[in-house]
C-alpha cells in the first residue's frame, strides 16, 4: 500500500465514538495518534466516556482524554488539537496522519472528513450512531465508495435535530468505536480494512449485524466507480 505516508492515526472527536477508539489503539499497541475535539468534559459524559472522571469536568476533553491514556500506557505518544476541525485547519492537521477515524457526531464535520480525505489521498473510517443502532465503512480514496456516494449532501438542519433528539446508547457507541480502531489496526499493518467498500450496520436489539456492499456512485468526485470501471467492477446503479 505505497499510498499510505505514516503510520499515526489522528481520531475526530473525543466523545461516545473517541473514547473507546482510542483506548482500543492504546490497548493493543498503537501508540502514536491524535486527538481532535474543541468540547470541554461534562458532566453529562461520565456515564458513556470513561476516560473522563469528575476531576475532569471543565478540562477540555483532548487533554483529560491524554493525560489519562498516557497514565495507563506510559508509552503512548498522544498528540492533541484542543479545536474543531474545520475548512480552515482540515487539510493541515489531517496531512500530518496516515489513518483518520471519525468519531464525530456533527454531520458537517464528517463531509468535511470525507472531502480532506479524498484531496489528500487519507483513508479513513466513518461511523454514526443512532438509539440502538450504529454503523461504519471505511473510505479508501480513488478505490472505494466515499461518504458522497452515499449521500451527495449533508442531512438538513430538521433532520439533524431529530436524530440528535434520539440520542445514543454508549454500549453501541463503545463497539461501533472498538471497530473503528481495528480499521485503522488493518490499515497501519499493512492489511486492506475489512470494510473498505463496505457498510456494516450494527443493531443492538437482538444483536443483529448487516454487510452491505456499497459500490462506487459514478460521477462522484471521490473517482472509485471510474476505478472499478477500470479492473471491471460493476459500479454503483
Amino acid at each position: 500500500m505505497s499510498e499510505r505516508k505514516n503510520d499515526r492515526v489522528l481520531i475526530v472527536g473525543a466523545g461516545g465514538l473517541g473514547v473507546p477508539a482510542a483506548r482500543a489503539l492504546a490497548r493493543t499497541g498503537v501508540l502514536d495518534f491524535g486527538l481532535i475535539d474543541p468540547d470541554p468534559v461534562e458532566l453529562s459524559n461520565l456515564p458513556r466516556q470513561v476516560l473522563y472522571g469528575v476531576s475532569d469536568i471543565g478540562t477540555a476533553k483532548v487533554i483529560a482524554a491524554a493525560r489519562r491514556l498516557r497514565a495507563m500506557y506510559p508509552s503512548a505518544c498522544v498528540s492533541t488539537h484542543d479545536s474543531a476541525l474545520a475548512a480552515a485547519n482540515a487539510a493541515e492537521i489531517i496531512s500530518a496522519y496516515g489513518f483518520i477515524v471519525d468519531a464525530t457526531d456533527n454531520p458537517a464535520t464528517k463531509f468535511l472528513i470525507n472531502d480532506t480525505c479524498i484531496e489528500l489521498g487519507r483513508p479513513f473510517v466513518y461511523a454514526g450512531v443512532l438509539g440502538m443502532t450504529g454503523q461504519a465503512m471505511t473510505v479508501i480514496p480513488g478505490r472505494s465508495a466515499c461518504l458522497r456516494c452515499l449521500f451527495e449532501e449533508p442531512p438538513g438542519a430538521d433532520e439533524i435535530a431529530s436524530c440528535r433528539d434520539a440520542g445514543i446508547v454508549g454500549p453501541v457507541a463503545g463497539a461501533i468505536g472498538e471497530i473503528e480502531a481495528a480499521e485503522a489496526m488493518r490499515w497501519i499493518g499493512g492489511q486492506m480494512p475489512a470494510l473498505a467498500g463496505k457498510m456494516l450496520t450494527y443493531n443492538a436489539i437482538g444483536s443483529r449485524i448487516r454487510l452491505t456492499l456499497i459500490a462506487a456512485r459514478p460521477g462522484c468526485g471521490c473517482g472509485a466507480a471510474n476505478t472499478a470501471a477500470r479492473i471491471g467492477a460493476p459500479p454503483a446503479t
